[in-house]
């Protein structure tokens, strides 16, 4: 009896952790496609090779692409632009050690996470690692 107790805790645990897709939901910021191919070997992404050490690269979605490795062969990305403004409304999030801060109302959004402190969470991509390159896309 306890098994199937446990196999019951184990499934909702395992169901309720799956992505609700609220940060790619988002009615502030567009889908915009995306595919990103950075190779850590070169000086622009180096701090790739790192964990905590996000690099902002322009040119992506709304207002770039904020990408951080956060454990050995892992890595978050997310879109730049303030999850909660619209998008014209304020330039690129910056970077602030391991938090993207946005220019319009200052709120701090957490890059393991992409959680912060207001309603909608930092929009997140797709990434893959192979070798050296580090791919992001949706």
């Amino acid at each position: 009896m306890k098994k199937i107790w446990f196999f019951i805790a184990f499934t909702a645990v395992l169901f309720s952790c799956s992505d609700n897709n609220r940060s790619n939901n988002n009615p502030n910021i567009p889908n915009y496609t995306i595919s990103a191919y950075l190779d850590y070997n070169l000086p622009t992404y180096n701090n790739l090779r790192y964990v905590s050490n996000p690099v902002f690269v322009a040119n992506y979605g709304a207002k770039g692409i904020i990408v951080m490795k956060t454990g050995e062969g892992t890595y978050n990305a997310f879109d730049a632009a303030c999850p909660n403004q619209t998008v014209n409304s304020c330039t690129a999030m910056t970077i602030d050690g391991i938090y993207a801060v946005c220019s319009c109302d200052k709120s701090k959004y957490n890059l393991y996470t992409g959680l912060g402190e207001k309603e909608y969470p930092m929009k997140q991509y797709r990434v893959e690692v192979s070798g050296t390159v580090v791919h992001v896309y949706n």
